[in-house]
Formats: structure tokens, sequence, C-alpha cells
């Protein structure tokens, strides 16, 4: 293949995930191998071993790259008895014993070519050598494609007619919830909700001609590094080597803007009124960074109440520029819920007078629409 070699839209992670939930739901359908094609670090690798936890089913996870193609083929054995060679199948290749499951053939179009064959062989024809795939099982596999600037291999139409595709993007709002969910630093969400563009710059990093660039699974790193107890320089350093010296400069600016403008300690102990109203941003980095910091901080009814009322302050803002400042306390009223309902915390929120005085009044605004 030359060029793009997609032909069908983008869906989002989340999309790709619900997708191959409802697919190995189908006894039918489970046994049509899916190819999952995406930039590194989309997640790809994640929703799979998501699906096989969402079924409570054993997922095999070949990385191709790691192993060679005997790995697969077996090993060969003289058997005297018949006077003939025979195949030995590899433990790992699921067995009769285990009727359903997912084998996830990860780094396709990057495996060595011959070993590509055997892989073929499993997606083709659910057998290599004198190995069977028990019919409960679902193969999916995944790699890139040329054009994210990673080693790729073509793949031919006849292996690609045999498969389902998936043109896996990541969506900013898709990988917020992923980092909410997940504790991600507060810094990292608020400065990729302003800039989603830098969640991943494959395409710049390939026209410059960069080998490090930014990326999703790379923004993970960065906020175990900056959650961390590195010193301020060593930071910095870990950073650049992540994402880049460009991006670094960037994040590190906006991060120093965060940090003037926010003091998410100094508010949750404030009153409520002037206090409050004295220490809020005035920039749309503050603002996303005092949301972000103010859910991290959310982790008890206290502390989740008196964020509330900070929400609830929020159109008192007075800035030299215009702010998103409805949105953005939408955003946050629907984040501290989430994360209430999760953490049990739900009573605090129905309880909490501002939050009543918020939803009275975006029910009058209804009304009135």
């Amino acid at each position: 293949m030359i060029g793009n070699p997609m032909n069908i839209p983008p869906v989002s992670i989340a999309a790709a995930k619900a997708a191959l939930i409802e697919q190995y739901a189908d006894v039918l359908l489970r046994r049509r191998a899916s190819m999952l094609w995406g930039t590194r670090g989309v997640g790809k690798s994640s929703i799979v071993r998501q699906v096989a936890e969402h079924f409570r089913v054993p997922l095999v996870d070949l990385r191709l790259t790691t192993i060679e193609p005997v790995d697969i083929r077996g090993a060969i054995f003289a058997d005297d008895t018949h006077g003939k060679t025979v195949w030995f199948p590899p433990e790992f290749l699921p067995t009769q014993e285990q009727p359903e499951g997912i084998l996830f053939l990860d780094e396709l179009t990057a495996a060595d070519q011959r070993l590509q064959i055997s892989a073929y062989s499993l997606i083709l024809d659910r057998r290599v050598g004198n190995y069977c795939m028990p019919d409960g099982w679902q193969v999916i596999a995944a790699g890139n494609a040329g054009f994210h600037g990673a080693v790729s291999h073509d793949m031919g139409t006849a292996l690609a007619d045999r498969m389902f595709h998936f043109n896996v993007q990541t969506v900013i709002d898709a990988f917020l919830a992923h980092a909410v969910a997940n504790g991600f630093a507060p810094e990292v969400m608020a400065y990729l909700k302003v800039r989603p563009d830098k969640l991943d710059d494959t395409q710049a990093q390939l026209a410059n001609d960069y080998l490090i660039g930014a990326s999703p699974r790379g923004w993970e790193d960065i906020s175990n590094v900056l959650k961390s107890g590195l010193s301020e320089q060593a930071k910095r350093v870990f950073v650049q080597g992540r994402i880049g010296a460009a991006n670094a400069a960037e994040f590190f600016g906006v991060l120093r803007e965060i940090q003037a403008s926010v003091d998410v300690v100094r508010l949750l102990a404030s009153k409520a009124g002037a206090d409050t109203v004295a220490l809020l941003p005035k920039t749309l980095d503050g603002l996303y960074g005092l949301i972000y910091g103010l859910l991290a901080a959310s982790s008890h009814d206290a502390a989740l109440a008196r964020a509330l009322e900070i929400v609830e302050q929020l159109p008192d803002i007075r800035a030299d520029v215009s702010l998103p400042v409805r949105e953005a306390q939408t955003l946050a009223m629907e984040l501290l819920m989430q994360k209430a309902l999760e953490s049990g915390l739900e009573a605090t929120i129905l309880d909490s007078p501002s939050y009543r005085r918020y939803t009275d009044g975006r029910r009058r605004e209804a009304q009135h629409d």
C-alpha cells in the first residue's frame, strides 16, 4: 500500500472498545478478526485488555516484535513411531480446555515478515501447522500504518479483506475522562483541555523529523513525573526527554501561569464571597487549572462541599479577557458529580445549597430558551 491506507473514517478509542464488546458478544462475528490501526499511545492494547476483563475471559497478549517465527509455529519433533516429524504448538496458544478468550496480536505490521506469515495463518484460517484455535476465541490485531511514523510493513489486500478495521484516533474528551478516572496530575488535564492539539503531535513530529514528540502515553508519563518527589530541575529534564524541548517549554510556561494564578489550598480555606472572588484565576489556563485542582482535592465531604461553593462563584470572575466561565462551571459541576458518585459522596452534592442553586438556575434558563 502506498500513502494512507485508511479508506475508513476515524473512530474514538471509546467507540472502538464498545464495538469490540458487541462483536465478541456475537458468536458468529467473534470468529472474524479485527484490526486496530492507530498511532503510538492511543490506547489500542488497553481497550483489548478491557474487553477481556468485561467478559472475564482469558487474554493471550503476543507482542510480535519480541518473538521469533518458531514461537508461533512451535517446535518440530521426530516421531519415531510413525516415522515422520510433527509440530508441537507453543504453550501460550489457547487449548480446547479454554473454550473462550481473546488472542491479541500486537504490533502486527511491525513484525518480521516471516513471523507475519505465521500470524496471518491464525487470522486467516484460525490455525497454524497442526494447531487449531478453539471456536470461542476472537483474534484482535493492532499496528501502525506507515503515515503514523512507526516501523510498518505493508498489509496485503488478501489479509485486509479477512478483517474488520478500526482507524482509532484519540478524542480529547475521551482522554480527559480516562485521565480523571486514573487520577492524572491536574496540571496535565488543564493544559490539554486548553491545548487539545498537543495530545498527539505525531504529524508535526514527522514534519520536523524529530525523534521525540507528544503522545497520549507520553502525557501519562508526564503526569507521573509531576506527581513524583523529583526536584523541579529533574522534572524539567524528564518532561523534555518525554515530549520534546518545544512541547516542554510551552507546557512549563502554562504550568508557571497556573501555579501563579491558582492556589487551590488557599481557596478551599477561604470564606465564601469576596474572599473567594479575590483568589479566583483570571486566565483561561488558570480557570481550567482551578477546575482540575478542585477535582483532585475533593476526596472527602468537607472539601467537596467547599469546592461546590467555589464553582458557584466562577461567574463572579472579572478578567481582562473573555473567559468561557459558564461552560467551565458546567464542566466543573459535572466532574464533581461524577467523582462524588464514584466515591460514595453523592449525599454531599445533593445536600449542597450551592449545587441546588446552580441546578435551579440552569433549569430556569432552559425554561426561558
